[in-house]
Formats: structure tokens, C-alpha cells, sequence
């Protein structure tokens, strides 16, 4: 049994959404038992039309729902305690849930997250891990959009995390790890990179394969598990692939509907299209797990529908059944005891 709490309020339609996409993953997924977190009288009638779902669940009536575009310290003040986003990350803290779940507001939920859980001992910074579609399947790539600017300590960390989820995710003994960079040759890049390459190589990881530099086009290569970036290279990543994929979408719909020879070519490849569509559909990689944290939180995008939060809870239930936070602890323990090459970063970094 797999327990996961969810944030019933969050994203932009909240319930709606929410509650038909917990009811979407109790189907992939039986043994999931659900604790969730919302305003009753905005749950109760969405609840009672899945009845299987409801019997899965414990709902929880909560006074506050922290909106999209509440500033974080404004929603720790008004939501401390007992909005449905907060008491949906209690729960982990408790021992209550498993993981938790929320479609809401991404620096409240980082925020709070940080609050009730603490940092994992060793970790400066947290990571949101995103799981990104590649030509060869799915690879991971954090941090992308946690925090802006790393070290090469966090960089080093950062891999770590990284390799321990997709251990988790992917179910594989020893993922191929890349750091992002302007170049794959070693002389090129910020100190920071290269520090944290020379860090990763002398550390000789028996649980990641360290691969190197990799550029921007190995991400949808698949080149690597784990590409591993700071938050503000990784969030303009992101956001230029979703653009990128909303951009060839829309240049197919224009030229398959320009001429009736175009729309009658559509018709007779039509399964090759579904298939595309398929591959680019956003929904099918969405949750992003925030990793460094004594506990595991998966975000879910704000805009999604039920197909799409349903995916967030299959990470949330992936996270949980592997044991990813016991698989980054013992990585973390054992590469911090000793960690090789200290000062590497300081003396890189000024320009020894």
C-alpha cells in the first residue's frame, strides 16, 4: 500500500481537476490509499461521483486553499497549519502520507515544503527533478526552477538526487549522469561546471555512470539518465522545449489542414499522427519531484487536466514504492563522509 495525500485546491481548477485524476491513478493503480486535503464544500459533490475513489480516500475539510498567485511568505502566514497545500505536506512529516501531491502554487509549495520537512542533512539547496521525453524515452533534468544559481557542491549534490530517482523511476543499477554545459570539451563552460565535473569523476560513483559535459540538443537525445543544470539554465529549458513542442504542433495542424489533398494525406496517416501526438503530449511527463527534502513532494503542473495530475500521482507512486528519499540518504551519506577533492570548487573558482 502506497500512501499519498493530496492538495485537493491546488492548480487552476482545483477539485475538478484534481479529484477525477486521483481517480484516474487508483485505476493503474489499486493499492494506493489517498488522504485528501480541500475545502468540503468544494469536494464533497466531485467526490461522490467516484465512488471507488471515495472508499480509497480520507478527505480532510480544510479552511484555506492558497491561490496561484499568493506570494510564498504571504501563504506560510495565512496557510500555516491549515490550508489543504500545508496539511497535505504535514502529513509526510507525520509518518501519515508517503508522499504528497499538489497542483498549487510552486514557491508556496517549495516554501512550505521547506517548512514542514527540513532540508536532508548535507543538502544546501533543494532540486525540482523533472522527467523529460527523449528519443530513446524519458530522462531526468534538475534543478529546473527551484533555485537560481549552484556551485559546484550543489551541482555535486544535484547528481547525486538526480541518479538516486532514476533509480527509482527507471528501475536501473547505474544511470548515465551529464552536466550541462556550453561545450563538451573540459576547458569549456562557467568554474562552477567544471568544478563539479572534477568532483563527480574523483568521487567514482558505483551507483551513477558520470558521462561528462552534455549540450542543450543531448537532453531530447537522451544522451544521458540524468542531465543535471541550475534552476534558472534548467527552467528556460524547459519552458523552450514546451514552446518548441506547442510550436511543431501547431505548424502540423496549419499544413495538414491548408488543401483537401493535405487533409486527405492526415486521414490516411492518421495513426502515425497519433502517435506523434502521443510522444509530445506534455501530460504523460508531468510531476516535478522536489528532492533534498526529508520527505517527497511531487508538483504537478498548475494548468493540467485529470489525465494530466493522474501522472503526477504515477511519479508519486513510483517515488514512494522504490524508496527514493531511503536511496538518496544512503548516497548522500556515503559520498559526503569522505567526499573527495574538497576545495576542488574553491580553487577552481579562483582561478587556480
Amino acid at each position: 500500500m502506497v500512501r499519498i495525500s493530496v492538495d485537493a485546491m491546488g492548480g487552476d481548477f482545483g477539485p475538478k481537476v484534481v479529484i477525477p485524476g486521483a481517480a484516474k491513478a487508483l485505476e493503474r493503480h489499486p493499492e494506493i490509499r489517498f488522504q485528501l486535503f480541500g475545502v468540503e464544500s468544494e469536494c464533497r459533490d466531485i467526490l461522490e461521483n467516484y465512488p471507488k475513489l471515495k472508499a480509497a480516500s480520507t478527505f480532510h475539510h480544510c479552511d484555506i486553499a492558497v491561490a496561484m498567485d499568493e506570494k510564498p511568505s504571504q501563504a506560510l502566514r495565512r496557510g500555516r497549519g491549515k490550508s489543504s497545500m500545508w496539511r497535505a505536506i504535514d502529513a509526510v512529516a507525520k509518518g501519515e502520507a508517503d508522499v504528497a501531491v499538489s497542483a498549487g502554487n510552486t514557491g508556496a509549495l517549495m516554501a512550505m515544503s521547506k517548512f514542514c520537512l527540513k532540508m536532508m542533512a548535507d543538502i544546501e539547496r533543494p532540486a525540482i527533478a523533472g522527467i523529460w521525453p527523449t528519443l530513446k524515452g524519458e530522462s531526468i533534468v534538475l534543478d529546473i526552477g527551484a533555485t537560481i544559481g549552484a556551485d559546484a557542491n550543489q551541482l555535486f549534490d544535484f547528481a547525486l538526487m538526480g541518479g538516486a530517482m532514476a533509480r527509482a523511476l527507471f528501475e536501473i543499477d547505474r544511470p548515465t549522469v551529464g552536466l550541462l554545459n556550453v561545450g563538451v570539451e573540459e576547458i569549456k563552460g562557467q568554474e562552477e561546471v567544471k568544478a563539479a565535473g572534477q568532483l563527480i569523476r574523483e568521487a567514482n560513483f558505483d551507483t551513477i555512470d558520470y558521462y561528462g559535459f552534455v549540450e542543450g540538443d543531448d537532453i531530447g537525445r537522451g544522451t544521458v539518465d540524468v542531465v543535471v543544470t541550475e534552476g534558472f539554465s534548467g527552467n528556460i529549458a524547459l519552458k523552450a522545449a514546451e514552446g518548441t513542442a506547442r510550436q511543431i504542433a501547431e505548424y502540423l495542424r496549419a499544413a495538414m489542414s491548408r488543401t483537401w489533398l493535405a487533409r486527405i494525406g492526415y486521414i490516411l496517416a492518421k495513426s502515425a499522427f497519433d502517435r506523434v501526438r502521443e510522444k509530445m503530449d506534455p501530460r504523460k511527463v508531468n510531476g516535478g519531484v522536489f528532492l533534498g527534502l526529508n520527505g517527497i513532494v511531487i508538483k504537478s503542473h498548475g494548468g493540467t487536466d485529470a489525465e494530466g495530475f493522474a501522472a503526477a500521482v504515477d511519479v508519486a507512486y513510483d517515488m514512494a514504492r522504490n524508496g527514493l528519499k531511503d536511496k538518496i540518504e544512503k548516497d548522500l551519506q556515503k559520498y559526503h563522509a569522505g567526499r573527495p577533492g574538497e576545495g576542488v570548487a574553491e580553487s577552481m573558482s579562483d582561478g587556480v
